[in-house]
């Protein structure tokens, strides 16, 4: 049955919309200044919409709204509801993860440099992003040996009795135990806030005339470490260009459209330097889209807890007065959203421009999704792969581990461990199987278009039990695929075997072949999660029965440390105020729980 609209029905305030299809999936979000004019718009003239639009109106069965005072804040719902439901419809960022920074804290006496992915407003100062930990960390680590800063927390260095093994082996000062002249340390702290805002010439020269001088005078050990330092500068800053001739601290947004997709690109430029870059890609969207996936993706990547310049380089004016609120408000100061003046800041969009381009080139038709469903005779590629594992440690803690890979990445947000207490001691994998895709269903959409099982026949036929007994969905239910090894039984082997249902031989997928290797990846990543998740569960286990039987701490209590505290260690070294700063737990319980603790 059609959707029947009628203008009057809606408001003209500001506002959210949600449309739903004929289960009641919500397919699309959108936001508006004036709804009641914007989904007037999508009813009149349909064959002048796109062909993704075209397919979302024909979809469309019931339609929400949700109004808000202002645009602005009809922008921050609209992202929270497609972070949260993912619709179809929506352009969604798959890779929202938040990058890596450096982090000094510019408010404790003795600041450390510390790698983070969170900002949070405290004072702090950050220094990034940067897209590749590994690139990061070996910063940090080339930074800790020359400019030998505390690495340990601040719990850790005000608990500490006696210096770590980064002090015996020269990589810090020791002010947690050493009386190290605050003068001198925050002089170190300088030079590492300079080398990393991008005043490294500066720091270089300043270090060149210290270890001319040093030198001079016979202090060839001071002169040495000088050298160091300035070669350690250079090595930190060798990969990173210059791009403008202003120290200006921005981020440079451009789209580029081939008959494949849409995609973005986006460059960390940082006291005129490139820092870093990424790129996006939706495959099947056009340039009519532009200002619908600028939009959204502004709004989505910008996140309260990630690091906003004060400037966003855009490829054409849209309506970005919403979004330029909105992040500054989340970053607590000025951001501005606009299209490039100079010819320095043009040069710069083309530069993300072409990155754009060339990765939406790259997309080729041939993807190895497409192969994929080739190989398993599949209608369509499969975007949503679910993977599970059955595992249990001697037929204790049944567990099934679910990894989700979409667009052909995993989705790390979205795995999941179902625990079975029903099937404890019991070892039986296929049980835990078939109740999986119980909890499974019940937990909802989005359903996977391919469930990959790692096992043979027989697990693979306990899950389509399972969805023969318990899938009532109109639509038909994932297809189903099991991964076994092959007949050597070895890991890392590459003679795998997967099955279908329906067949009683497994598939001619070539050992080595991508579409093989790809799926055994997944495998793999299922396992290694769900191991993972088992071993934790069960050190928490143990640690939590030792927690429990000291005195003062019963499992309310024990939850509150363990939502605090990583370790037991941890809560050893906290003191009485520290512990009674937690909420739930007053002075005199955590005086009691500090006495317990010094006792073992």
């Amino acid at each position: 049955m059609e959707f029947e609209f009628k203008a009057e029905d809606y408001p003209t305030t500001p506002g959210v919309y949600i449309m739903k299809d004929e289960s009641g999936l919500i397919i699309y979000v959108g936001k508006a200044l004036n709804l009641r004019k914007r989904l007037t718009s999508y009813f009149r003239s349909v064959q002048r919409h796109t062909p993704k639009t075209r397919v979302l109106v024909s979809k469309i069965r019931a339609i929400d709204v949700l109004a808000t005072s202002t645009e602005k804040e009809a922008l921050l719902l609209e992202a929270s509801l497609i972070k949260k439901h993912r619709p179809k419809y929506n352009i969604v960022l798959r890779d929202d993860k938040q990058y890596v920074l450096f982090q000094l804290d510019k408010k404790s006496e003795y600041p450390r440099l510390k790698i983070t992915r969170k900002v949070v407003r405290d004072g702090s100062v950050y220094f990034g992003p940067y897209t590749s930990s590994y690139y990061a960390r070996e910063t940090w680590k080339i930074l800790g040996k020359v400019f030998p800063l505390r690495k340990c927390s601040d719990s850790t260095f005000r608990n500490r009795a006696r210096p770590c093994l980064y002090h015996d082996i020269g990589q810090c000062l020791g002010p947690c135990v050493n009386v190290v002249p605050r003068e001198r340390y925050m002089e170190l702290v300088k030079k590492v806030e300079q080398l990393l805002s991008g005043r490294a010439a500066d720091l270089v020269g300043m270090l060149e005339t210290e270890m001319q001088q040093a030198s001079a005078n016979l202090e060839f050990e001071r002169a040495a470490q000088l050298r160091d330092q300035v070669r350690a500068i250079r090595r930190t800053i060798e990969k990173q260009s210059v791009v403008l001739n202003s120290l200006a601290d921005m981020d440079v947004i451009a789209l580029s459209a081939t008959d494949q997709g849409l995609g973005l690109g986006i460059l960390f430029i940082r006291r005129g330097r490139l820092l870093d870059n990424k790129n996006f890609f939706w495959p099947g969207l056009t340039m009519d889209e532009a200002e619908e996936v600028l939009s959204s993706f502004i709004s989505q990547f910008y996140s309260a807890t990630k690091f906003i310049p004060g400037k966003i380089l855009v490829p054409f004016e849209f309506d970005g007065n919403p979004a330029a609120e909105l992040l500054s408000e989340r970053s607590k100061s000025t951001v501005r959203i606009r299209t490039p003046h100079s010819l320095d800041e043009k040069k710069i969009l083309e530069i993300a421009r072409q990155n754009a381009s060339l990765s939406a080139s790259e997309r080729k038709k041939d993807s190895i999704l497409e192969v994929l469903a080739s190989k398993l005779k599949l209608p369509e590629p499969p975007q949503r792969i679910e993977c599970i594992d059955a595992s249990h440690l001697g037929g204790e803690g049944m567990r099934v581990g679910m990894v989700v890979y979409e667009e052909g990445l995993p989705e790390k947000s979205q795995y999941r461990v179902y625990s079975f207490p029903e099937l404890e001691n019991s070892g039986d994998d296929y049980a835990a199987l078939y109740n999986w895709v119980g909890r499974r269903i019940e937990s909802g959409p989005p359903w996977a278009d391919l469930i990959l099982i790692d096992g043979g026949l027989g697990q693979l036929n306990s899950v389509e039990k399972g969805f023969s007994d318990f899938w009532q969905d109109d639509d038909p239910a994932p297809a189903l695929a099991s991964i076994a090894k092959g007949p050597s039984r070895k890991a890392g082997e590459l003679d795998d075997r997967i099955f279908r249902p329906g067949r009683k031989n497994h598939l001619p997928l070539k050992p080595g072949s991508p579409e093989l290797l790809y799926l055994q990846q997944i495998r793999d990543e299922a396992h290694r999660f769900v191991i993972g998740r088992q071993r934790r569960s069960r050190k928490k286990k143990t640690l939590n029965s030792e927690l429990l039987s000291m005195p003062g701490i019963g499992p309310k209590t024990a939850r509150l440390l363990w939502d605090n505290y990583s370790s037991i260690e941890e809560m050893k070294k906290a003191s009485a105020s520290e512990l009674a700063e937690i909420e739930g737990i007053g002075k005199k319980k955590a005086e009691q729980i500090h006495h317990a603790f010094q006792s073992l």
